[in-house]
Order: C-alpha cells, then sequence, then structure tokens
C-alpha cells in the first residue's frame, strides 16, 4: 500500500459556517451606517481601517476571492488553496496561525531549552486605585527606606 492511500485528505475550512462570519455577513452594513448615530458620540468616529478588517475577514477563505492551486510532485494530486486575508487579531483563523508562527519562533530561536514558567501577579482592584497615584507608591517606598536604611 502506498503512503498516499493513507494521507489525509486536505479537507478547506469553511469560513461561512461560522456564526462569527454570519453575524459579520448579515449585520456589518448596518452597523457601520448606524455607528455615527449611536456610538460616535461615546467612542469616537468609525475609522476606515475597521471596514477595511472586516471585508478582508469576509473573504478570507472564500475560493471565488483567489486561490493557489497545490500539486503533490509525487501523485500528481490537486486541490485548491483559498487566500487567507492574513489577518492578525481579528480573523480567528489567521491569528492562530500566527501565534503557532510566533511560538514556534520563541522555542526554536529565542528561549534556551529549559525549563519556562509564567506567573501572572495581580492587586486587587481596591488598591489598585492608590497604586495610580504617584504619592501612595512613593509614600511606600519612603517608608522602606527609612527603616531599612
Amino acid at each position: 500500500m502506498d503512503w498516499s492511500d493513507k494521507a489525509e485528505v486536505y479537507r478547506g475550512r469553511k469560513p461561512r459556517e461560522s456564526p462569527l462570519w454570519q453575524l459579520f455577513d448579515h449585520h456589518f452594513d448596518e452597523f457601520e451606517y448606524r455607528y455615527d448615530d449611536l456610538f460616535s458620540r461615546e467612542y469616537g468616529f468609525f475609522r476606515p481601517v475597521i471596514s477595511h478588517i472586516v471585508r478582508k475577514y469576509l473573504e478570507c477563505g472564500d475560493l471565488d476571492q483567489g486561490f493557489a492551486r497545490v500539486r503533490c510532485p509525487d501523485c500528481h494530486h490537486e486541490y485548491l488553496l483559498a487566500f487567507s486575508c492574513r489577518g492578525r487579531w481579528f480573523c480567528p483563523s489567521c491569528h492562530s496561525k500566527k501565534v503557532v508562527q510566533f511560538g514556534s519562533h520563541l522555542q526554536d530561536n529565542v528561549l534556551f531549552p529549559v525549563p519556562h514558567r509564567q506567573y501572572v501577579f495581580s492587586i486587587p482592584k481596591i488598591i489598585r486605585t492608590m497604586l495610580h497615584t504617584g504619592s501612595t507608591c512613593q509614600a511606600i517606598c519612603d517608608r522602606r527606606e527609612n527603616t531599612c536604611g
């Protein structure tokens, strides 16, 4: 049995079946049209880049928007691979690809081959407001210097 008989068949993703894609496809035009009346006073003007990013997301993975023909050099099997939007932070598919690439880069080129651990330090909300003012932090530091020095 040839290895190509066991190989998985590429199954392109179906972005139009995603609830996020359907939400933007059905409602973004109305949101954009009504934004100035409903939201601009509180959130500022509608930036044109937002519309551009959403349009690219709606085209991502759509064969009608362009594709590459991929052909196996050994068995000559072909399939179509739709172009992606390459959008970070907004398109879930493209963003996850970038996250995996960045993690691989960190592991291969940046981090030493030793175990790593991440700690998250959070300050209680009631104390955060006091720390926003420099005077509170300065008072704490001054008190430490006087007791330690």
